[in-house]
């Protein structure tokens, strides 16, 4: 198996870390990022290396600046 990037595994815990403290499932966040209610478990497990339009999308749906998300 493939060893997950670093990057990818501080921004996945980072987005869990801020949707369960806004109180959102996976689900609900997935609706408002207007992506696959599957896709935000792969990206908080690091298994997806996500683009730069999904990233802006999901920080808006969180209501954070990206910024905050890569840290």
């Amino acid at each position: 198996m493939k060893e997950k990037s670093k990057i990818l595994i501080n921004f996945g815990d980072k987005v869990r870390e801020v949707r369960t403290k806004k109180g959102l499932s996976q689900e609900q966040l997935a609706h408002i990022a207007d992506v696959h209610r599957t896709y935000i478990g792969m990206i908080e497990r690091a298994e997806k290396n996500i683009t730069l339009i999904n990233i802006e999308k999901i920080a808006n749906a969180l209501g954070v600046n990206i910024n905050e998300l890569i840290k």
